[in-house]
């Protein structure tokens, strides 16, 4: 699987523009359907409001499926400037809804495009931002001695520690990039990390925090 940009959690932003309130709801999904099923839902959520635009980007396989819904809003004014932006941050596997409740002020097509844009910018700027990629999960087993010379160890090799479990010894998950899994197989290996078991869990996406 490529790397690739997304949020690590769902980010919701406000704004007011000459009485009309913009709500953007920036949501992580994994796929088209979840997707589609999350407009759905915030449709639904925001039933009493006058239009629900939507924007969004995911990853499929080699692929980026991308889709802009104005919900009824001037041609071009909405979904397609919140395409736009998702597109230029690079952007995947996220599902912008703007959610406009109308203020009785008309705000013209220039207006619009501002408004959703400017709703949107400001839910990405509110979000952690993170890169999604390969990663393995391993269970430790390790010394209470031994614990924080390996909290170190972590630290200074991308490694995370997700869980831990504290009995006669300590038991932790810990994730990392599989592309630095044989370092970590050498080093225990070699006892440059000392460890009393190391043990392959699973694959799975992991987050490379990128800012905040």
């Amino acid at each position: 699987m490529e790397s690739f940009i997304s949020i690590k959690e769902n980010v919701q932003a406000e704004i007011i523009v000459k009485k009309s309130k913009f709500i953007c709801n920036l949501i992580k999904v994994s796929s088209q359907e979840e997707a589609e099923t999350t407009i759905k839902e915030m449709k639904k959520k925001y039933f009493d409001a006058r239009h629900n635009c939507v924007a969004y980007r995911i990853k499929e396989e080699n692929k980026i499926v991308e889709k802009a819904s104005d919900d009824g809003e001037p041609s071009k004014t909405a979904g397609e400037p919140m395409l736009n932006i998702l597109q230029k941050n690079n952007l995947c596997n996220v599902v912008a809804i703007v959610t406009r409740y109308f203020g009785g002020i008309l705000l013209g097509t220039g207006g619009l495009v501002r408004s959703y844009s400017d709703s949107l910018l400001k839910a990405i700027a509110n979000s952690e931002i993170v890169e999604k990629c390969s990663g393995v999960e391993y269970e430790v087993k390790i010394d209470y001695h031994n614990l924080e010379v390996f909290k170190h160890y972590c630290k200074i090799n991308d490694i995370f520690i997700i869980d831990s479990q504290y009995s006669d010894i300590i038991i932790c998950k810990i994730e990392l990039e599989a592309k630095n899994k044989g370092k970590l197989l050498d080093d225990f290996e070699t006892k440059k990390v000392n460890l009393i078991d190391l043990k392959f869990l699973n694959k799975k996406i992991i987050d490379k925090s990128i800012r905040k």
